[in-house]
């Protein structure tokens, strides 16, 4: 069919006065970009059918692991090779009177189908990513680095194969003339290979997963990307920082994810009392405390107690600093004890203490050490904030002062 068909053309050739030799090149021309042609139109038609047909159907089904197919575009790779196989077959056919240029094209073909090859087994690795990233365990062990090595072995093995192919030779010999290169190449490509294996220990000793809120340098934000050689990170004032990952490895970061998991995110802050205002407490100011309902109880016990005490000890109580005398500092303490102790918004399961740190030159620090029950970081600042705006306002009720320096 092509040998008349290319006769034919011959034929109008010499009609327009060609001599033979011209209009059989002519012809021969005409014939294989008219077969190159037939094989676009055959590709263009492949991916329109594909496009109204097949990606439909698959759209409407209830499961989404078939849309990753179209998503990554693996059978519209694969009418790429539609052109490939009608040249190799049919371009001696076209080019009887031309084999040099039959074998060029030949050769420009196979190296087309290489790459086309490659394309598909990508867009095949990108389908098998994007399934395993379905599942929970994605969140977990990401394999965003794993995956760009698979890539960059595809990638290289083409290349090899293409070099090959123009050479003449094996790809082992290839490879071995590679081997001699390798000190450059590890040069060149040491930041890939470092972020390779930081990548897999990341991964393996589940250091880092995408999602995780990090500090480190000048990053403070959640990752959303671990690659083979970067992680990027979205910062809390939505700019992007991209760390190398091998960084993550050989220098320390904190990862916040503990605390997301964990049943209470802690509140751990201090408020300064002015020394000038701690004393012993009168019995007008006792008295003055026991209004307070929260430690009502916690008075009267204690009284009883010191009381008991002093009695039991002959103590002359007429001096107040002989025997037990209460404080308003150590009262303000309990209270606050008691006021965290009372406080739903706070996971009373986790520890839960107010204690009294080291005087220095801004008074005598009182520590609130406790957690909250809700982690989400706008509601854990207003539930600490109202603790403290509470704290904070109820010290003058204890005739103590928050130190504020003039």
């Amino acid at each position: 069919m092509i040998e008349k068909y290319i006769e034919i053309l011959s034929g109008i050739g010499k009609s327009m006065h060609f001599d033979t030799t011209t209009s059989l090149a002519i012809a021969e021309g005409i014939a294989f970009v008219t077969l190159l042609a037939i094989g676009i139109l055959l590709c263009l038609l492949a991916r329109l059918i594909i496009k109204k047909t097949i990606n439909v159907l698959v759209k409407r089904t209830p499961s989404k692991y078939d849309d990753l197919l179209v998503r990554n575009k693996v059978l519209v790779r694969i009418c790429l090779l539609i052109p490939v196989i009608l040249i190799k077959f049919y371009v001696k056919d076209t080019l009887p009177d031309f084999t040099e240029a039959a074998t060029i094209i030949v050769k420009v073909t196979k190296i087309y189908e290489i790459t086309v090859y490659t394309s598909i087994l990508l867009a095949l690795v990108n389908t098998a990513h994007g399934l395993y990233n379905s599942f929970e365990m994605s969140k977990i062990k990401p394999i965003q680095g794993l995956v760009q090595v698979i890539k960059g072995i595809l990638i290289a093995i083409c290349a090899l194969l293409i070099a090959a192919f123009l050479l003449d030779k094996s790809v082992s010999t290839i490879v071995i003339g590679l081997g001699a290169l390798s000190a450059v190449l590890m040069l060149i490509f040491q930041d890939t290979i470092k972020g390779f294996v930081g990548s897999i220990q990341l991964s393996v000793n589940d250091m880092l997963r995408i999602g995780d809120w990090i500090v480190t340098g000048p990053a403070d934000g959640t990752v959303t990307e671990i690659n083979l050689t970067t992680v990027k990170v979205q910062n809390w004032d939505n700019t992007i920082t991209t760390i190398p990952t091998y960084n993550l490895v050989s220098s320390p970061f904190t990862n916040w994810r503990g605390m997301e998991e964990s049943e209470g995110r802690r509140i751990a802050r201090t408020i300064n009392i002015d020394v000038n205002t701690v004393r012993y407490c009168t019995p007008e100011m006792i008295e003055k405390y026991k209004h307070y309902a929260l430690i009502k109880d916690y008075i009267e016990q204690r009284e009883e107690d010191i009381t008991e005490y002093n009695k039991a000890n002959d103590i002359d109580t007429s001096v107040v600093m002989n025997g037990r005398q209460q404080t308003n500092l150590g009262v303000f303490r309990a209270y606050i004890k008691a006021y965290i102790n009372n406080n739903p918004k706070l996971n009373h399961n986790l520890t839960m203490l107010v204690r009294q740190m080291e005087p220095n030159e801004f008074g005598v620090p009182l520590q609130i050490y406790a957690f909250s029950s809700d982690k989400q970081w706008v509601n854990y600042e207003e539930i600490q904030s109202d603790i403290f705006d509470h704290i904070i306002s109820a010290a003058p009720m204890f005739d103590l002062k928050i130190y504020q320096r003039h």
